[in-house]
């Protein structure tokens, strides 16, 4: 099973691969993760990065599809992949692919968390944890049994993430909408693409993906 999972920051994609890799057994790639973890292992392709990010620069396409291109033939990716955070734009998209077919990897399908972007940005903005032990809350949704202290420690002191913040994820979405959004059409026209609805509970977004995955003819587990 090879999928990747596209949507806005917030729609739930890091916790659907984390679902999808327990369930059937296939890794969750994050550039990100991926990323970090090969320039603090110092592997050949990690070293090439460091030394773009230590003049300042942005890690290039081509670095980042080489990069993949090793990570998915590792033995925990023997039952495939699910790509999360990549690709971003429509050039990656298409080197991405390349690669693929060159490496003789068939990508299954591309699943679209859809949502309402309104809803999306009070859900996110409204978040908050507690300092002492990480328990999360929300504004509207979740709030302490009593005002100002954790339920799960009694801490009094709270933390807001930067990109939590209303006007953070109206700016992450709009670089989502300009810059990844475009990839939607470019799957659709190979006969990819399968949307999901992004807004409902996460195990009803989970049930969506999994009929997706029938459909495709991934066996279930």
């Amino acid at each position: 099973m090879e999928l990747i999972l596209l949507g806005p920051p917030g729609a739930g994609k890091g916790t659907q691969s984390k679902l999808l890799e327990t369930r059937y057994g296939v890794a969750q790639i994050s550039t990100g993760d991926m990323l970090r973890a090969e320039v603090k292992a110092g592997s050949p392709i990690g070293l090439e990065a460091k030394t773009v990010m230590d003049a300042g620069g942005l890690v290039s396409d081509d670095i980042l599809v080489r990069m993949i291109g090793e990570r998915i033939h590792r033995p925990d990716c023997a039952k495939g992949f699910i790509l999360d955070g990549f690709p971003r734009t429509v050039p990656q998209a298409e080197a991405l692919d390349r690669m693929l077919h060159d490496t003789a990897v068939d990508l299954d399908a591309v699943i679209e968390l859809k949502v309402d972007e309104a809803v999306l940005v009070e859900r996110i903005s409204g978040r908050f944890t507690c300092g002492k032990c990480g328990t999360g809350y929300h504004d509207k949704f979740k709030l302490p049994k009593k005002a100002g202290i954790c339920d799960a420690c009694g801490g009094t002191e709270f933390i807001r993430r930067p990109d939590d913040k209303a006007e953070t994820v109206h700016a992450r979405l709009e670089a989502y909408n300009v810059q990844t959004a475009p990839i939607l059409p470019y799957y659709k026209a190979q006969g990819r693409l399968y949307a999901v609805d992004g807004m409902a509970e996460m195990n009803e977004v989970e049930a969506q993906i999994e009929a997706v995955l029938r459909k495709i003819g991934v066996p279930p587990v």
